[in-house]
């Protein structure tokens, strides 16, 4: 019987969500039931393990599960024995200090003898340090963020995203102290066979990852045509010409950015494009 691979993700949430979302993008089909702890795959060498996502770090660290997707935050504030061995570039957030609105704010010496509401004590302290201001930390497991406007803080430092909640609780954002993330982290002493499931699967979600934004794209221009349109097409490498059956025509194959989707397309039309097609992109492999 092969060696699986453990990966711990979170119970619930949106990490839990674009994990499972970047695991089927992959291929790998989960047996996953209503209380389900751990879900084996059908198909691939691993099984999945379910974690609140503080506790993956540890979990990792210890070898109950070999490798794990939870926030750069984690790590940085469990500060536990992992590797991180892949961005993923998803949930993305920043750790950040959030006061009152109606304070003035004049600086980073303001925190200076002020208590401070977290639950990242950890982070927090190093950058207090580092910045030498000296402050009160309290720790707070829950909502951080009603913090002040009950008396119990004079700031928060806490996990930041669309800073809607900031705003629902009459608070500001002042100072972004770490980005983060959803990682990938391994344990540093995997066996060699766990070692090369990882690595298929950090292929695979690299495979993935390349195809996010991109779109593929066809067209049929005259061949005298070609130069113009190929200068505007970067491609992977270049774009690829091929004849078509009526003479003096070929037709023009690339890979575009969404971003630069309507202006390309624009620029295209322009130099004598015809019968533009435009499709997704599942995977690129490299």
């Amino acid at each position: 019987m092969q060696e699986k691979l453990r990966i711990a993700i979170q119970a619930k949430g949106r990490l839990n969500e674009g994990s499972l979302k970047l695991i089927e993008e992959a291929g790998i089909k989960l047996v996953i039931g209503r209380r389900n702890l751990v879900s084996p795959a059908m198909n691939f060498p691993v099984e999945v393990l379910y974690l609140r996502d503080d506790d993956i770090p540890q979990t990792v660290a210890c070898g109950a599960a070999d490798a794990g997707i939870v926030g750069e935050n984690e790590v940085l504030e469990r500060r536990e024995n992992v590797t991180i061995v892949k961005r993923l570039g998803f949930s993305k957030c920043r750790l950040s200090l959030a006061i009152p609105k109606q304070v003035d704010y004049p600086g980073i010496s303001w925190f200076t003898g002020k208590k401070i509401a977290t639950s990242y004590p950890q982070i927090l302290a190093s950058w207090l340090k580092e910045k030498g201001i000296t402050s009160e930390i309290h720790v707070i497991n829950g909502s951080v963020e009603i913090s002040p406007g009950i008396g119990l803080s004079d700031a928060i430092f806490d996990i930041v995203s669309s800073g809607s909640t900031l705003v629902s609780n009459r608070l500001k954002e002042v100072e972004v102290v770490v980005a983060s993330e959803a990682v990938l982290v391994a344990h540093p002493a995997i066996s060699e066979i766990q070692r090369a499931v990882l690595e298929e699967f950090i292929f695979r979600l690299e495979s993935v990852q390349r195809a996010e934004g991109k779109k593929y794209i066809l067209l049929n221009a005259p061949n005298e045509k070609i130069p113009d349109i190929t200068a505007i097409l970067p491609g992977m490498k270049s774009p690829t010409v091929m004849p078509l059956a009526e003479s003096g025509w070929s037709s023009v194959h690339s890979v575009i950015s969404e971003d630069d989707f309507w202006e390309v397309i624009g620029r295209l039309k322009k130099a004598g494009a015809e019968g533009i097609l435009v499709v997704p992109i599942e995977k690129m492999i490299f």
